[in-house]
């Protein structure tokens, strides 16, 4: 009765497992490869789970380079359009002269709207980034601790607490 009842039970938890892996959950994925791997002792169940946990950290953190970039780079293009319009309105004085507001004006313009522009699109971006490292952060600690308790469920004699 022992046997038959572990084996129902062992199939319960391989069909939960591939059901939970062809999701897009990243504790199931986790989970899931820790459970299918479970079989083969602790080191390999935790070996799977780093190996699962490293494919989802990698794809949580896929876009979160290109927001950090376009963050550090949005102020130096701004600057850099800075400089352009101080080198046309140093280039309308040498012309010119400094009688002339209006010919300086568009130089002007054209250096606070780059400095401007660069700025409105860094500042928010790098609040975004800030905010999503650390959620990709917290999630990747949870994670952590999740599957810790998973392994010492199947494969030690403490309690494991479950929230």
């Amino acid at each position: 009765f022992f046997f038959s009842s572990r084996r129902r039970h062992t199939r319960y938890i391989g069909d939960w497992s591939s059901d939970v892996c062809s999701s897009d959950l990243p504790l199931g994925q986790i989970l899931a490869a820790g459970l299918l791997n479970s079989k083969y002792g602790r080191s390999a169940m935790v070996d799977s789970i780093e190996q699962a946990s490293s494919q989802v950290i990698h794809e949580m953190e896929r876009y979160l380079n290109t927001l950090g970039t376009l963050a550090a780079v949005t102020p130096l293009l701004g600057l850099l359009g800075t400089v352009v319009g101080m080198i046309r309105v140093f280039s309308e004085i040498m012309l010119q002269g400094t009688g002339n507001a209006n010919a300086l004006a568009g130089g002007i313009s054209e250096a606070l709207i780059t400095t401007a522009a660069g700025l409105s699109v860094a500042i928010p971006s790098f609040v975004f980034y800030r905010y999503f490292m650390r959620k990709v952060d917290s999630l990747i600690l949870t994670l952590e601790q999740e599957s810790g308790k998973l392994v010492d469920a199947l494969h030690s004699d403490r309690q494991v607490e479950i929230k």
